[in-house]
């Protein structure tokens, strides 16, 4: 459990294909122009173990049950939480993380049918109790927003999976006054700007 988080901590979260990364890389150039300083990680990832492990849970010629799927997101997340993160808030950083524990709620309990509690108390241990000030959420149907083909094992996984962890997402909305939604839009320099309003909103920046 973090006990001395002085930075702030932004999480990003989405189906495939709505254009997450893209207003990732909008906001950290904002952020740039601005001169604040941040740290990104991604999950999973962020550390030489964590993007090993992403590496393996992107395989899609790998038959992988949902537990194990669920146990390898936890690892990469607790030595990502450990070596980058609680390091960057500990010294009043602002932190933005690609996908977090939203992300494992959505897929692996929506999605994937894992049950919620289990799901949730592999967050808990996964994540050392770190939680983001701040989820944001972009609110669009799965491919919504991409013309790109399906790669991976989660993109691959079929249309009622995705359409499951949409149902995930906005069922967290409805539970977590941290976890916001953002509409997106095809103008992705409007979408930017709502994620830039309600970061000043939420005086996160």
């Amino acid at each position: 459990m973090i006990d001395n988080k002085k930075g702030k901590m932004i999480a990003f979260e989405g189906c495939e294909g709505v254009g997450k990364t893209t207003q990732i890389e909008r906001l950290k150039k904002y952020l740039d122009e601005q001169g604040i300083p941040y740290v990104f990680s991604r999950e999973p990832g962020g550390t030489e173990t964590g993007e090993e492990i992403r590496k393996v849970l992107k395989n899609e010629v790998l038959d992988m049950s949902p537990e194990a799927e669920l146990l390898l997101f936890e690892a990469a997340r607790c030595d990502n939480v450990k070596n980058v993160l609680m390091p960057a808030l500990e010294e009043g950083k602002l932190v933005i993380c690609d996908r977090y524990i939203g992300s494992t709620v959505a897929y692996q309990a929506f999605g994937r049918g894992l049950k919620r509690e289990l799901v949730d108390a592999a967050n808990e241990f996964g994540s050392l109790g770190l939680k983001p000030d701040l989820t944001i959420f972009l609110d669009a149907k799965p491919f919504a927003n991409t013309k790109r083909s399906a790669s991976d094992r989660m993109e691959l996984a079929g249309k009622e999976f995705h359409e499951r962890v949409y149902a995930g997402y906005k069922k967290l909305e409805e539970e977590d006054e941290s976890f916001v939604s953002v509409k997106t839009s095809q103008d992705k320099e409007e979408t930017t700007e709502r994620i830039i309003k309600l970061l000043k909103e939420k005086n996160i920046i």
